[in-house]
């Protein structure tokens, strides 16, 4: 196990670099994650690859450290209600109107993107949307581009559109599901962190900022979401977590109904 000392300098260096506050809690999580990174660089104990991380000060290996604390597991459909709102919004729309396009604001590995765009695809047909996914993991952007997930996470995804949208893995393969080509046309992946000015992405209909803002304290989540909704059109929605709530803060939202609000 990591020792305190080393816990609170690694977690206090990756929460000046993300904003992300990580407690005493997670670390068996740290413990885990670092050891990997470790025992990669030939180090045997994890305190003494801190010692090496805060020394050196390798931008290439805090970026590896980033990677490894921010990566979480998430799966295709998560919180059902939100695609079932943004469905009804679809349902709507005319055909005459400019592109819809949404933002997934921490995408992880990809799998909230393509579920979205899988919905757009099925509600709007095969162009006509964009979905952007950014997420602050270089690995998790590469995963995401990559679109090749273990069949498990689909568990909550319609069966019409594994078979429509999706390629079953076969061989080496077997076991995972491919987003079919077609599909990642209209889906990209950069990086963005959201504790610092944000890429010039444009506008959208739709912003998910779902599960991140827990991990971050009330100024920090304020400020975050002040600048996500920079890039909401006037008419847009922004999508948060169950677990978060925006109504206690002074950004010009309006609820709408539990985890989404528009501008007011």
């Amino acid at each position: 196990m990591i020792s305190q000392q080393a816990f609170d300098a690694v977690t206090a260096m990756f929460h000046r670099v993300s904003g992300i506050q990580l407690t005493t809690a997670k670390r068996a999580l740290v413990t885990g994650r670092l050891q990997k990174l470790a025992q990669a660089r030939g180090i045997g104990n994890v305190d003494r690859y801190v010692e090496m991380l805060l020394d050196e000060n390798d931008p290439d290996e805090l970026v590896r450290v980033v990677d490894k604390l921010t990566t979480n597991e998430t799966y295709f459909f998560r919180e059902p209600e939100h695609f079932e709102f943004l469905a009804r919004m679809l349902g709507r729309r005319s055909g005459s109107q400019p592109p819809f396009r949404v933002w997934s604001a921490a995408s992880s590995s990809g799998e909230e993107a393509y579920s979205i765009a899988m919905l757009l695809a099925d509600h709007l047909g095969p162009r006509g949307w964009e979905v952007v996914g950014t997420d602050l993991s270089t690995a998790m952007v590469d995963a995401a581009r990559r679109a090749l997930y273990p069949l498990e996470r689909a568990r909550q995804m319609p069966q019409a559109y594994l078979k429509r949208y999706c390629l079953r893995g076969m061989g080496e393969y077997e076991g995972q599901l491919l987003i079919s080509r077609d599909l990642r046309a209209n889906v990209r992946f950069t990086g963005a962190n959201l504790m610092e000015s944000l890429p010039d992405l444009g506008t959208f209909d739709v912003i998910f900022l779902r599960n991140v803002l827990i991990y971050f304290d009330p100024p920090a989540k304020e400020a975050i979401a002040g600048r996500v909704i920079g890039k909401l059109k006037r008419d847009g929605y922004l999508f948060t977590g169950h677990a978060e709530s925006l109504t206690a803060t002074r950004l010009p939202l309006r609820s709408v109904q539990p985890a989404v609000y528009e501008l007011a």
